[in-house]
């Protein structure tokens, strides 16, 4: 009988490992599993605090664009003359010049106008009474030029002159309704209008100017360098660097260094003599009667025999300097 109590004894603690051991993996497995599902309830927690911090930025987005697209609305379209009709008022611009005009009773004399422009403020109307305007401009104005009339004694006109005549005015004086200079319109070319040497004149300040903004040679520029392409072209051995010439090429870097301005529009001949003159006197040894130097002579004669408009009337030459009564 002790035998299979102890025999009994075994098989139950055999039994009571075997469940620890069946337990012991569920409770792990469980313990997991519930950490998981905490991490999933922190993650969805995180994510909902994440979206209304998204949706509070796009909702402070909207203001800003509501506010734009309400200051866009609240600008006015401009008239004909790319300004503004006001009540007691209008004026009209265009890149140069503003233009204003005030009617007034019929009848009304210049003495009984009061007008007082300066370089950013207007103040104008009729002695004794309100002023019609009194505020500071959009920009500043040129007192020089800027001036007021009375026309038929029933319209004030005021002109004014911009100083900055790049720009479209949004407003007259501050406090008045800005108008859209998105759509003001540029009045349309008069060139055709003018005579041909003011035309020919006008084209070329476009042309020179556009060109500037690009970074390309200006038409003077141009010419320049044709010439030197031309002059290249017909002696191709005058610029050969020899000990000789490369100084010259150097004395002439120095001389146009020293004479920044030489190459303005004045006229053509006379610009060739000046330089030819400021250059000799600056460098009396340039032309000296050196076998390479002769050479240099030779091919300047022929130059100038191909081009015999580029220099006259040679002053200070004499016998021995290579140019023999050019």
């Amino acid at each position: 009988m002790a035998i299979i109590s102890e025999v009994q004894e075994d098989e139950q603690t055999m039994n009571n490992q075997e469940i620890m051991q069946e337990e012991e993996p569920l409770s792990s497995s469980s313990s997991t599993e519930i950490k998981d599902e905490k991490s999933m309830n922190n993650q969805e927690i995180m994510e909902k605090k994440e979206k209304p911090s998204a949706s509070s930025s796009s909702s402070d987005d909207k203001p800003e664009k509501e506010e734009s697209k309400k200051e866009e609305s609240n600008k006015r379209v401009p008239n004909k003359g790319n300004g503004l009709d006001m009540e007691k008022y209008s004026w009209t611009q265009n890149l140069q010049e503003v233009t204003i005009n005030i009617p007034v009773p019929q009848g009304t004399k210049a003495k009984s106008v009061s007008c007082e422009i300066k370089k950013n403020h207007l103040k104008v109307g009729l002695k004794g009474q309100p002023c019609v305007i009194d505020g500071d401009f959009f920009q500043s104005v040129k007192l020089d030029g800027s001036l007021w009339t009375l026309e038929d004694s029933k319209v004030v006109s005021i002109l004014l002159i911009k100083q900055n005549q790049k720009d479209w005015w949004k407003y007259l004086v501050q406090g008045e309704p800005e108008i859209d200079t998105q759509k003001c319109e540029p009045e349309t070319s008069k060139i055709s209008d003018l005579d041909s040497e003011t035309r020919s004149v006008v084209e070329k300040m476009m042309f020179d100017q556009r060109q500037k903004e690009m970074g390309l040679p200006t038409s003077e520029e141009t010419k320049n360098q044709e010439m030197m392409k031309m002059f290249m072209a017909q002696n191709p051995d005058f610029m050969k660097t020899t000990s000789e010439e490369t100084k010259n090429q150097e004395m002439m870097k120095m001389f146009m260094a020293q004479n920044p301005d030489f190459m303005k529009t004045t006229s053509e001949e006379t610009k060739n003599q000046e330089m030819m003159k400021m250059f000799m006197a600056q460098n009396p040894d340039f032309m000296k009667t050196t076998s390479e130097e002769t050479k240099n002579q030779e091919m300047m004669k022929m130059f100038m025999a191909q081009n015999p408009d580029a220099m006259k009337k040679m002053k200070n030459s004499k016998p021995g300097d290579g140019w023999q009564k050019y």
